[in-house]
């Protein structure tokens, strides 16, 4: 699969925050390249559920941005490119930190995006949970 992106990190970053209407960055992406990006979710004190644990949605998040940014860097700025499946297997608990994401294209076709994302938190070298998804990319893109 050759892959080229079309976006920069910034670039990329930059659309993110717009689309979802926020008034600074939420997401930082830390490297971007062909097929992969690192990212994180900056911690904050809402991504904790009883029990001082990460919860399952902070981590589905920094999953599906982790993807979004893929996408994107990759096509282009297709706001419309959606989450069709998203699946996230739990391994252990998220400790209170930054979520760090590492996403890897698995295939990158006329009308579906296929990803991976590894999860971690904080500085723990431990997987947390481990996603996989797919995006349905707009007509224009196809």
């Amino acid at each position: 699969m050759d892959l080229k992106l079309v976006m920069t990190a910034d670039e990329v970053a930059r659309l993110i925050t717009q689309a979802f209407k926020a008034d600074k960055p939420f997401f930082v992406i830390d490297e971007l390249s062909p097929g992969s990006v690192r990212a994180r979710l900056p911690f904050e004190t809402w991504m904790l559920r009883p029990g001082d644990v990460v919860s399952g949605p902070a981590l589905f998040t920094a999953a599906d941005l982790a993807m979004y940014a893929l996408v994107l860097s990759h096509t282009g700025p297709q706001l419309m490119a959606v989450t069709s499946n998203l699946d996230l297997n739990f391994l252990n608990k998220g400790e209170p930190g930054d979520v760090h994401a590492e996403g890897t294209l698995l295939k990158l076709g006329r009308r579906l995006a296929v990803m991976e994302v590894k999860l971690r938190c904080g500085d723990d070298p431990d997987l947390v949970a481990i996603a996989t998804g797919t995006y349905v990319l707009p007509p224009a893109q196809r």
